[in-house]
């Protein structure tokens, strides 16, 4: 009976040790949650933002503070995004591995071309990012350049599971590649066909579908859409016969659908990154409804 009762300590005592090992994980989107779940199962994975919040404007809450002070790596966007909200997180957190240079930290806009980069002098909202569009997210080839380097990271920080990280990589790439190829003889049809956006939440998207952006709700980046921009935008509209006006769920689409009404073109409200909680909460099924949304267009 006593020899028993070890056994079952010693066994307790090894799952304790593995659940201490998992590597803690903060993330500043919900993107880069879902892609760290592939890349890493037995991780615990926590985002600082959700699919209906704007990732520019966060509150360092004191649960933000505690999350990221326990965390082994911080994976963000970069690229000035959280600019407004992550230095004072980091101070507050004080915690040396997620700090700027440590090895915990990782911006992913440092391993990318971005595009739309603006000059500093041109800065006028926190919306207007002098090294490039931080939603790179919404380019399945972009991801698919990312994808290698969290695992790289993660393999860094946790060398003693490197072997399960690289299995996880590679099982997601042959997936990946897969289901790019599947999206891309889905979108063909969209190349070339114009759309109305608001903000530039969906330019990765939108270029790597090949589609052209004719006009932006927005008078200038991260500037509130006003009536007065929308109505003159309403000849245009009609002009340029646009599939669809995008906006995404965290903005308010008021002007979007007045312009919709005007002109009789589709407004789609889009998720512009994976809901966590919800039915779209891996990047394959953000893609698929995205794709499937806009075709329906058609």
């Amino acid at each position: 009976m006593q020899r028993i009762a070890s056994k079952f300590f010693a066994i307790c005592l090894l799952a304790v040790a593995s659940t201490a090992q998992a590597l803690t994980i903060f993330t500043c989107e919900p993107e880069w949650a879902a892609l760290s779940r592939e890349l890493a199962p037995e991780a615990k994975i926590f985002s600082a933002t959700h699919v209906y919040q704007d990732p520019h404007y966060i509150e360092a809450r004191p649960s933000l503070i505690a999350k990221l002070a326990k965390a082994d790596i911080a994976i963000c966007s970069g690229a000035a995004l959280e600019a407004g909200w992550l230095p004072a997180l980091q101070k507050r957190a004080g915690n040396r591995m997620v700090r700027d240079g440590a090895e915990g930290m990782l911006y992913l806009s440092e391993f990318i071309e971005t595009i739309e980069k603006h000059e500093a002098e041109f800065f006028s909202t926190e919306h207007v990012h002098p090294e490039g569009n931080p939603h790179f997210h919404l380019d399945p080839d972009r991801v698919a350049e990312l994808a290698p380097v969290i695992s790289k990271r993660l393999q860094a920080i946790d060398p003693e599971s490197s072997l399960d990280y690289q299995k996880a990589l590679e099982q997601w790439q042959t997936k990946w590649k897969l289901l790019t190829i599947k999206w891309k003889m889905k979108a063909a049809p969209l190349k070339g066909k114009p759309v109305v956006i608001q903000h530039t939440s969906f330019s990765y998207l939108t270029h790597w579908l090949g589609m052209n952006a004719v006009a932006d709700l927005e008078p200038e980046p991260g500037v509130p859409p006003t009536m007065a921009h929308a109505q003159s935008l309403v000849v245009k509209t009609r002009e340029k016969q646009p599939v669809a006006i995008l906006t995404n769920w965290y903005q308010n689409d008021r002007a979007a659908q007045w312009l919709a009404e005007k002109t009789e073109v589709k407004h789609l409200n889009l998720p512009a990154t994976v809901d966590l909680k919800g039915e779209i909460s891996t990047l394959q099924h953000l893609f698929d409804h995205l794709l499937s949304e806009i075709q329906a267009t058609q």
